[in-house]
């Protein structure tokens, strides 16, 4: 019995180094393959090692109080499934607001999948905060001008909304497919 609690843990720690360690011998091996790199390679992997230390404590704390603030059921009635409209204009304008980088938007989407948001949902957040920013869309109207601004982000948000659904169509058909398969021992 306790040998099974400890290979869990073990699995999960291997599963989760599993990706660094090929990144790291394709990386190896790149740079010895192409050396004049190695320089370059290794400065902008620091840079980007000293950035991600001073933003992940930050964006954990802020993580643990959103999991503590916010609760299961505010996140199922206005970005669960049977969210609707409301969902996906909230997910959009939640999205929109930010301005930091997208790798801090993933832990916000890992808490509110837990707390039961709709797949659709947080695939529009996501994407939302990929490519709709208002600081962004400020930038956009003073450089390329209003038309260009306004249809770029129509456009943006009605693809935005259709790959949000559509991946969980796509998801939901999966996990059908899935359990069907199980259920018939294939």
């Amino acid at each position: 019995m306790k040998n099974n609690v400890r290979e869990k843990p073990r699995k999960g720690i291997i599963k989760d180094i599993a990706p660094l360690l090929v990144t790291l011998i394709i990386a190896i091996i790149l740079l010895s393959i192409f050396p004049a790199r190695q320089e370059a390679v290794l400065k902008i992997s620091w840079d980007f090692f000293i950035e991600m230390g001073t933003i992940l404590p930050a964006v954990m704390i802020l993580m643990g109080l959103f999991s503590v603030w916010v609760s299961k059921e505010m996140v199922v009635k206005y970005l669960g499934k049977t969210s609707g409209i409301k969902g996906i204009s909230l997910a959009i304008f939640f999205g929109a607001l930010p301005t930091g980088s997208l790798y801090v938007a993933f832990p916000v989407a890992s808490v509110l999948i837990k707390k039961g948001a709709r797949t659709s949902n947080i695939i529009i957040f996501l994407s939302a905060w990929a490519c709709i920013k208002i600081p962004q869309e400020m930038m956009e109207l003073q450089f390329l001008g209003p038309k260009f601004m306004v249809a770029r982000l129509i456009l943006t948000i009605i693809f935005v909304v259709i790959m949000g659904l559509s991946i969980e169509r796509i998801i939901e058909w999966s996990d059908k497919k899935a359990g069907k398969t199980r259920a018939s021992g294939l």
